[in-house]
């Protein structure tokens, strides 16, 4: 996945400011532009992990089938002991 930086570099320019250095200035639609395509790569990776997860619960479920035999429950004490007051 790209940094907010890698979305903005091919349209960074630079500009003098009067009595000031050179300083990096993106344009306005530009960086819509910008957001709009990092957006999109978002979806993009949100589809892919979603896709990922689903075959993964897929592939799980598919192994780890309940045991349907039942088991026998077993009472904690003895049958015969007089009842707590």
């Amino acid at each position: 996945m790209k940094s907010p930086a890698q979305y903005l570099a091919p349209h960074v320019f630079e500009a003098r400011r009067p009595r000031r250095e050179l300083q990096p200035v993106v344009s306005h639609a530009d960086a819509l532009r910008a957001v709009e395509q990092a957006l999109a790569d978002a979806e993009k990776y949100k589809y892919l992990l979603m896709r990922a997860l689903r075959r993964h619960a897929d592939e799980t479920a598919a192994t780890t089938q309940p045991n349907l035999r039942e088991t026998p429950v077993l009472p904690m004490y003895p049958e015969g002991l007089p009842l707590a007051a």
